[in-house]
């Protein structure tokens, strides 16, 4: 008999070599039931190997999802430039919602010793940033802990969300499109940040040049005008044309200046 372990990798295997799979037919396939199947998708996806989309298939690509700790290290000095200034456009006495994500991580970081600022986060990597800066009051979304992103998700979220309003909204991504929005590796994820964007009176998306145009992923949030892409201005002249074709607003961020504005 397979074991649940043995399975999990023969489902991995399956996903990388064969393209898309559903569950009723992974579930055929194992000779196991289909909550089964769905329980070894969850896993695989809270480890960052799968992607799941609905109607209970599996987005399946050779690229799995990187840790919140593989992405603090990728585009470093983007990142820090992108928070730098995204920094700058808070005011103190600002209610604001910081994302999870390690471009948004760096933001919070940026806002240690800042006073009189309320922040509310799914991140976990933000409530390490700002748990012990008495001059900024930290509520978190709590929820499903999504291991591989460190951040908060579900239904408890987004209900605590329904209740609040923000200044400002500083969101993440695994990629953006002109065309489809910001692409997650998880629906929850994406739901989240469309709820989220809806409850700031200015929403930002921090996201480096490398992540512009790409596809990584199968789930999608839809963000709705008006909001601003902030990245740095290393990115493709195109793609920047094709944001600001569709509406949005688009910062782009000098690495170098920004850089030396954060070490002064």
């Amino acid at each position: 008999m397979t074991t649940a372990k043995a399975r999990r990798e023969e489902i991995y295997h399956l996903a990388v070599t064969t393209g898309l799979a559903s569950v009723e037919e992974l579930s055929r396939h194992f000779a196991v039931t289909a909550s089964t199947i769905r329980r070894d998708l969850a896993q695989l996806n809270e480890q960052g190997k799968l992607a799941r989309t609905y109607g209970g298939a599996v987005a399946l690509g050779a690229h799995p999802e990187p840790s919140l700790r593989q992405r603090t290290g990728e585009a470093f000095e983007q990142k820090q430039a992108i928070a730098a200034w995204a920094a700058s456009q808070v005011h103190d006495g600002e209610i604001i919602l910081l994302d999870g994500g390690s471009t948004v991580g760096a933001l919070a970081h940026a806002l240690r010793g800042r006073e009189n600022l309320s922040v509310t986060t799914p991140g976990i990597n933000t409530l390490q940033e700002l748990a012990d800066s008495p001059g900024i009051q930290v509520d978190c979304l709590g929820g499903r802990l999504r291991g591989v992103s460190q951040t908060f998700v579900g239904p408890l979220a987004e209900a605590a969300l329904e209740r609040m309003s923000f200044d400002r909204v500083f969101l993440g991504a695994d990629a953006v499109t002109a065309d489809d929005g910001l692409c997650e590796a998880d629906h929850a994820q994406t739901r989240l940040k469309e709820l989220m964007a809806r409850r700031g009176d200015n929403v930002y998306v921090l996201a480096d040049s490398t992540k512009l145009g790409k596809r990584p992923f199968h789930a999608w949030a839809r963000i709705p005008l008006p909001w601003t892409l902030v990245t740095d201005a290393g990115a493709d002249p195109g793609q920047v044309e094709l944001f600001r074709s569709t509406g949005v607003t688009v910062q782009l961020v000098d690495v170098n200046r920004e850089s030396s504005a954060a070490l002064s």
